[in-house]
């Protein structure tokens, strides 16, 4: 089915309401430059980790091949994010309201370009299904 343009749009204001709210924590942190990095490569990472955790589950419900190896490994990166911020923002001197903030943030923009993920394969899928061959 061809996902709504309500869900589409609601998925990409999600996935930008939460980079934007993170990299703009981040800007504003009184953390040093290198504890900022760590947290931006966190995120790069862990985006990129539930992207290909996404595609992959798709592919295998698809009956397209996809490795044990790979599908092991994109959970493993996508659980190894989760627990690089979980230590970092632990063993952070931030007030616990930041905390929470980050925690969310990331969350969030996990969630949003998981779906953002869906939708524009959905849409994909849907304009090969009427394409006239």
């Amino acid at each position: 089915m061809k996902p709504t343009a309500a869900f589409v749009g609601a998925s990409w204001a999600a996935l930008l309401l939460g980079l934007v709210s993170f990299v703009v924590g981040l800007w504003n942190a009184t953390m040093t430059r290198s504890e900022k990095g760590f947290y931006a490569a966190v995120l790069v990472l862990g985006v990129f980790a539930a992207i290909s955790l996404q595609k992959s589950v798709r592919d295998r419900a698809e009956g397209l091949p996809v490795t044990a190896l790979y599908l092991g490994l994109a959970w493993a990166v996508v659980g190894l994010a989760m627990v690089m911020l979980t230590v970092g923002l632990w063993n952070s001197a931030m007030a616990l309201s930041e905390k929470g903030f980050y925690g969310l943030a990331f969350a969030m923009t996990l969630f949003a370009a998981v779906a953002v993920q869906k939708n524009v394969r959905d849409a994909v899928v849907f304009k090969d299904a009427f394409t006239i061959q």
